[in-house]
């Protein structure tokens, strides 16, 4: 009976000092408070442009093919532009022409010299009142013509400028740096305003649009790194991306918040992969953590 009693106190206390230790193990392994899980997405081209001229005309030249490199400014495609030529090299010489002006200047100097005379002619007797208003009036319209030639030509710059204004939006240039993803039309065609050309992409760096659980997405914020697997990579070749963008709208039909992920793609993997994310813990995070395990 003696043997029985010991060998049942002895169990219980096993049961006792197991029940206390695995409480105390568990508060050692803070949980993440950030998820780990991977979710899926698909990869986007940071930058996805359609290229149209805003005016009707005939191709003349599309000097780049599908696949071609292009870097920020590059002339890709052009119209027939010649009367739009024609037209602004003759806005450019009558912005120049200052003639009308000199001889509104020399016509205005002359009537000055006139009506200065004739009043010192009528100081003296020589000429009457109605010769003087005469030249009066004869000054204030030679006033009057220098100032409208004026801007007869002030006109004339603002007309050459919008025919420059004009020749550019017959030429389309690359806004961005990128690659030529589609071709839409050829050298001879006659396109439409606001028609397809040429299509650019930017795949380097990639974006990640994630919808991202809203408990989850609270915790994350602007330049927290993330990591992205691509379907074929290589066992720990994971590129770090990081958040670039959080919305400020959440979707309530699925409880989510729109995540957007950068990510460099300097071996130029095309876009439109899936790919997984994972969502490293905020250091913030990582710092309260070890403060609730102290």
């Amino acid at each position: 009976m003696a043997i029985l009693k010991s060998t049942l106190l002895m169990a219980a206390g096993i049961v006792s000092f197991v029940a206390v230790s695995i409480p105390l193990y568990a508060q050692e392994r803070p949980a993440d408070p950030v998820q780990a899980d991977a979710v899926q997405a698909i990869s986007a081209p940071s930058a996805d442009i359609t290229l149209s001229f805003i005016v009707p005309g005939r191709l003349t030249e599309v000097s780049v093919k599908e696949g071609d490199i292009v870097p920020k400014g590059k002339l890709l495609a052009c119209l027939d532009d010649q009367p739009e030529r024609i037209q602004a090299l003759q806005y450019k010489v009558q912005a120049g022409d200052k003639a009308k002006i000199l001889s509104a200047e020399a016509e205005l100097a002359q009537k000055k010299l006139d009506l200065k005379k004739v009043e010192s002619a009528k100081a003296k007797g020589a000429a009457s009142d109605w010769e003087i208003e005469h030249l009066v009036v004869s000054v204030r319209i030679a006033d009057l013509s220098l100032k409208a030639a004026i801007l007869e030509q002030e006109l004339y710059q603002h007309r050459y400028a919008q025919a420059m204004s004009q020749l550019e939006r017959m030429r389309l240039v690359s806004p961005i740096a990128g690659r030529v993803e589609k071709v839409s039309v050829e050298t001879g065609e006659a396109v439409n305003a606001l028609g397809a050309v040429i299509q650019l992409v930017s795949i380097d760096p990639l974006w990640i649009d994630v919808p991202v659980p809203l408990a989850q997405a609270k915790k994350l914020a602007v330049g927290q790194n993330v990591r992205v697997q691509f379907p074929d990579a290589e066992a720990g070749a994971t590129p770090s991306g990081k958040i670039i963008h959080i919305a400020a709208v959440a979707d309530a039909a699925s409880d989510t918040l729109g995540i957007r992920i950068e990510v460099a793609n300097p071996h130029n993997r095309p876009a439109g992969e899936r790919v997984s994310v994972t969502f490293a813990p905020h250091a913030d995070d990582h710092q309260h953590a070890r403060l609730r395990t102290k």
